[in-house]
């Protein structure tokens, strides 16, 4: 019999001991690859989101609740800002672009948010079908957004008042689909988009009684939040001041916030990798001792294919190759839960269209685990291969039975 089949034989005539072991390792795997998997994938989508967005301004409030509402739209917004303060903060010197950002309604759970054309430019997305909206209550659909709403081009709808998808419908005010975004991976795949004039009219033909009131609601219009890109680097220093010295108005700085985000959610993360850590030490510790006994019981075998002929370093190499068996098992059960895992975090995400996690990835980090789960076969196998190469086959051969 070859050495794989060899060992695999010995590996499973104590079949306890083997499925304690692969449990053990498949525990630990599992926990690394998934907090490695959700890290790498959550970082990822934060710089995605992120990307060139110096600062978003909204009402006075939580930094952090305008960064999570207006960028990744995982909140609701701390209130509204005037809308003469685009043009204001457009004009200023240390100002490159600002993108307005209106929230209040929704369509079976994804956001109805009004902006302008160049936020599609801003956040790199493009059309699959259709075109850009041109007019109120014309509205592009992000790619996740059709795919479980089911709209398409030239479909109407009717959004609801508030972010829940749970109030009150605006049947006047029906919305066309004219594009559909194609996928991005990022946030505006969850999200349907209009004019900022669109929230406008919605709001005013629910409230206005008449010409009056009409004319009152245009006069104080409002958007919830401002993206704004830096013209140069002063901008960053002194901008936010400016911002907060005003009544109402808020500054967020998405670098700082989204730090913050992360160290937040580190602590999780560390628990649960220390606790994935802990568990891969336990298995290695349980490979090594079974190993070692494994070694002292099969003594009498071991001894007979020295007889047989087989040198000490190939009887030593049974004994790593159970430990590498083991080490195949466990990457494969324990890789195959993580990555299960991750998808069904994923699911559970998507459908409170939330951040999107999948289980097809593969961390980078994930590589190091690997080469780690071998090593640590190999240092756990060590002692025992070297007690089976060391074995005194004549004094074996003379022990009493």
């Amino acid at each position: 019999m070859n050495l794989a089949g060899l060992s695999w034989t010995y590996l499973w005539a104590r079949p306890l001991v083997t499925v304690l072991n692969l449990l053990l390792l498949a525990l630990g795997l599992a926990a690394v690859s998934v907090v490695l998997l959700v890290s790498q994938q959550l970082e990822d989508a934060l710089k995605r989101d992120l990307a060139g967005i110096d600062l978003v301004v909204g009402a006075k409030g939580s930094p952090m609740q305008i960064i999570l509402s207006g960028v990744f739209h995982l909140d609701v917004p701390t209130g509204n800002i005037p809308a003469e303060s685009i043009e204001r903060w457009r004009a200023h010197p240390l100002v490159a672009s600002v993108i307005p950002i209106s929230l209040g309604d929704s369509y079976r759970g994804h956001r109805i948010v009004g902006t302008e054309p160049a936020y599609l430019d801003d956040r790199g997305a493009r059309l699959a079908q259709g075109r850009p909206w041109a007019a109120p209550l014309e509205a592009v659909v992000g790619a996740e957004a059709a795919r479980r709403t089911g709209l398409a081009v030239g479909e109407r709808f009717v959004g609801v008042h508030g972010l829940g998808g749970d109030g009150e419908p605006h049947g006047e005010s029906p919305y066309t689909v004219v594009g559909v975004l194609a996928p991005t991976g990022s946030v505006i795949d969850r999200l349907i988009l209009t004019a900022t004039e669109s929230v406008w009219e919605v709001h005013e033909a629910a409230t206005a009684m008449d010409d009056d009131d009409r004319r009152y609601l245009e006069a104080e219009r409002e958007v919830t939040l401002l993206l704004l890109r830096y013209r140069s680097p002063l901008a960053a220093v002194s901008l936010p001041r400016l911002i907060n010295a005003e009544a109402g108005l808020q500054s967020a700085s998405p670098a700082l916030e989204t730090a913050r985000l992360l160290r937040m959610v580190g602590v999780g993360t560390e628990v649960l990798r220390g606790f994935g850590a802990v568990l891969l030490a336990v298995a290695g510790l349980s490979v090594f001792i079974g190993l070692y006994h494994a070694v002292r019981e099969r003594a009498g075998d071991l001894a007979m294919l020295r007889m047989l002929g087989a040198p000490p370093s190939r009887v030593a190499a049974v004994v790593v190759a159970e430990a590498l068996w083991l080490a195949a098992g466990g990457l494969a059960i324990g890789l195959g839960l993580g990555h299960g895992l991750t998808a069904l975090l994923g699911w559970w995400l998507e459908a409170r269209q939330s951040v999107a996690l999948t289980g097809w990835a593969w961390a980078s980090g994930q590589w190091a685990v690997v080469v780690a789960t071998v090593a640590l076969a190999g240092v756990s196998a060590a002692l025992p291969a070297w007690q089976a190469y060391r074995l005194d086959v004549t004094r074996l051969l003379q022990a009493p039975r």
